[in-house]
């Protein structure tokens, strides 16, 4: 089955506790592409600067499955740049800098080729800017996206609209007791459902994540990763979203059972990508590599 996912591709600085990397290949785009790389082809919808390094380019497509037939370079045009500190609890960071560049012009064209794509992920952007993506694919049979704290502060009319096209939202703890004034995630998902989608993620962090379907919920714990192993946690919920999309992709289905075992794939293959900065964990990795990983976590998650 076809998968697309619409968002940012990005040159990232990130400091943590364990180094400096500059330049690294980064935005939402390319995180999601790389991890569903290993399960089904990806399309990639996005935009980028001439000053886009070359290097960057030749990163991404060293992953089989990965089309950049959609990826459009505008040559007087700035590539989105963040830059990030994270502090010894790595599950806080402070934002240096963000250079949105092509993020503020108009949202890149669908590829004619494209249009026919049927798992479709919009990753964190504008909802107006995700609703016009979405309204190009007449043929999706699952279409899931990524929020945050900003849009719900600035954009909470446009993104409620989305709310009622989309089959599943993806956010963390904070954002969804922020767009539903409810503090326990079960509830505050509740309330989401509400508002159109099949089901919710709530992403818990560490704390792995809780899916609310209308068919159930599930509770899934984060894979067991070591300390010394977390280099860096840039890129981490995209890696999540792409495996997570990959999976369904692979298979066809998108009944509340695949949907749960689609959270396990994202939550390994996200388990990679903190430990190096960038995708250089993801491009060591092999599919054999991921299977054994989720070998481990079934039998470390397994109850009863």
């Amino acid at each position: 089955m076809s998968l697309i996912v619409t968002g940012t591709i990005g040159i990232d600085t990130v400091h943590t506790p364990t180094g400096k990397a500059e330049g690294v290949p980064g935005g939402s785009c390319a995180y999601f592409a790389a991890a569903a790389s290993f399960q089904t082809p990806v399309r990639i919808v996005a935009a980028v600067g001439g000053d886009w390094p070359a290097e960057h380019r030749t990163i991404l497509e060293s992953f089989d499955n990965v089309c950049l037939a959609g990826l459009e370079t505008r040559p007087d045009s700035k590539t989105f740049a963040w830059g990030g500190r994270y502090l010894d609890d790595m599950n806080q960071r402070e934002t240096l800098y963000t250079h949105l560049g092509v993020v503020e012009e108009d949202p890149p064209a669908v590829p004619e080729k494209y249009r026919d794509s049927e798992y479709v992920f919009l990753a964190n952007t504008h909802p107006g800017v995700q609703a016009h993506l979405l309204s190009h694919f007449p043929d999706r049979k699952l279409a899931v996206a990524d929020t945050m704290d900003l849009w719900i502060n600035i954009a909470r009319s446009e993104l409620v609209s989305l709310l009622g096209q989309l089959d599943g939202l993806a956010l963390n703890y904070e954002e969804a007791e922020q767009l539903t004034d409810t503090r326990n995630p079960v509830t505050a998902a509740r309330k989401i459902l509400e508002m159109g989608p099949t089901f919710v993620t709530v992403k818990k962090g560490e704390h792995g994540a809780i899916l609310v379907h209308q068919d159930g919920v599930a509770v899934l714990p984060a894979y067991p990763a070591e300390l010394e192993h977390v280099v860096d946690p840039t890129g981490a919920g995209d890696s999540f979203a792409g495996g997570f999309m990959g999976y369904l992709a692979s298979t066809g289905k998108t009944d509340f059972r695949s949907i749960q075992t689609a959270l396990a794939w994202g939550t390994v293959i996200a388990s990679f990508t903190i430990e190096s900065f960038g995708l250089n964990r993801l491009r060591e990795i092999t599919r054999a590599d991921i299977d054994e990983r989720m070998r481990k976590f079934q039998a470390a998650a397994r109850v009863g």
